[in-house]
């Protein structure tokens, strides 16, 4: 096991270094990304996608779409650009920014090279946190001058850096769009692929950071050096940001496949229920031959509740924060998530009603929203009543389950 020292956050890794090689000493600049990595191989289409197809390499955003699968969805000619989506408004989730800040030329080799082999003239960064763009802009900088004879351009690129808000829906892939073509930060009712429709209507290769992370480093590796740790399925490391009742929170880098409790007693987490996926994703009640590989770990987030709050009480904050984060341009987000709030905060006082009218809501909601976050939502809501059954029986009995809300769950403004 590696420890990295002198980062910002506390940065570990399980196994081998891939995506957090060379950071020992914080941010890499040009010259410490070329000596951990080589030189970035300028690689045709067919190549990236044999490449990802031999891997099963997966988008490491949410959605988990195959690689392969995307780039075969666009077409041989008239790609508008290749987007970033740096976005990271999931609130737990430090993982792509942390690229962004202290690797940020591993994610820029990845976005170019594959630019360069799609035959786009563009690369947009989209970007909503402050340091990871200032890091991002010195990166683009080392990039175009000259430094100690080290020559390394992006020739006949025009490389972007969009300032992005931080608020949940605004990280969504068609909202990033929107913005990007100067539109409000919400994804729009249409539900159209950015391969066939994206930037200014036209096809476009978007993914999140890490992704273009792990597309550098398969570009230098052979698929076969690609696949020597991780799950067969999908081989290769990840990164996970790991929060709530740990000592030591952060991000690690672990091959694929890791066994959830392997982490947890990694992180030092206290005994209780754990979340993986964040505010989108499910409640487990048990950890043991819990495997960590995709969809189940989904955006990459594991967050330990412990057994000292009041889980219930935790769940309802997020659910509040949820609530104000609707885009309100579909019912099921404002006023489903809405009324949500209000069943969760009745069922915390006691009132049997409470989880009743929540039972119903949760039912009516999925499905029907013009975005995907009416239905992460009510799916964090739902495995939440159903892994917290024992706590919702203290409740309706009892009044309270005898713990008060300690604030493990982090929101904005609640403090990591």
């Amino acid at each position: 096991m590696t420890i990295l020292q002198d980062t910002p956050q506390q940065v570990r890794v399980i196994g081998e270094a891939r995506l957090l090689a060379g950071l020992d000493h914080g941010r890499a600049n040009l010259a410490r990304h070329l000596w951990a990595h080589g030189e970035q191989p300028q690689l045709s289409r067919d190549a990236y996608t044999v490449l990802a197809e031999e891997t099963g390499l997966r988008g490491r955003g949410g959605a988990g779409f195959p690689v392969a699968l995307k780039l075969a969805d666009l077409p041989q000619r008239g790609i508008e650009a290749v987007v970033v989506n740096g976005s990271e408004s999931e609130p737990v989730s430090r993982k792509d920014r942390l690229l962004l800040t202290l690797a940020p030329h591993l994610v820029l080799d990845g976005a170019t090279g594959l630019a360069h082999a799609l035959g786009a003239s563009k690369v947009l960064i989209a970007v909503h946190d402050a340091t990871a763009a200032a890091s991002l802009r010195a990166a683009v900088q080392e990039r175009t001058t000259d430094e100690n004879e080290l020559r390394y351009r992006d020739d006949g690129l025009d490389i972007q850096i969009a300032d992005t808000p931080g608020r949940f829906v605004a990280g969504e892939a068609r909202a990033v769009l929107s913005i990007l073509d100067g539109g409000p930060a919400v994804p729009p009712g249409r539900r159209t692929l950015p391969t066939r429709q994206g930037l200014r209507g036209r096809p476009t290769f978007l993914s999140n950071v890490e992704t273009f992370a792990q597309l550098a480093l398969l570009a230098r590796l052979s698929s076969r050096q690609f696949a020597a740790t991780g799950v067969r399925t999908e081989p290769g490391t990840q990164l996970l940001t790991i929060a709530g009742a740990v000592q030591r929170p952060g991000v690690l880098e672990t091959p694929t496949g890791i066994p959830l409790d392997t982490v947890l007693q990694y992180a030092g987490a206290d005994a209780g229920p754990v979340l993986l996926g964040g505010y989108h994703g499910r409640w487990l009640p048990r950890t043991d031959g819990v495997t960590l590989a995709r969809p189940q770990v989904s955006a990459g987030i594991v967050l330990a509740l412990g057994s000292a709050t009041c889980p219930l009480g935790e769940v309802h904050r997020v659910a509040q924060w949820l609530a104000d984060q609707s885009a309100g341009q579909c019912g099921p987000c404002l006023f489903g998530l809405g009324a949500l709030v209000d069943d969760f905060s009745r069922l915390l006082q006691g009132d049997a009603a409470g989880w009743h009218d929540a039972q119903r809501h949760l039912g009516l909601v999925p499905g029907r929203g013009a975005c995907a976050h009416p239905d992460g939502s009510a799916r964090f809501l739902a495995s939440a009543l159903e892994v917290f059954a024992e706590d919702v029986r203290l409740h309706l009995t009892g009044g309270s389950c005898g713990r008060a809300v300690q604030g493990v769950l982090p929101v904005p403004g609640g403090g990591w």
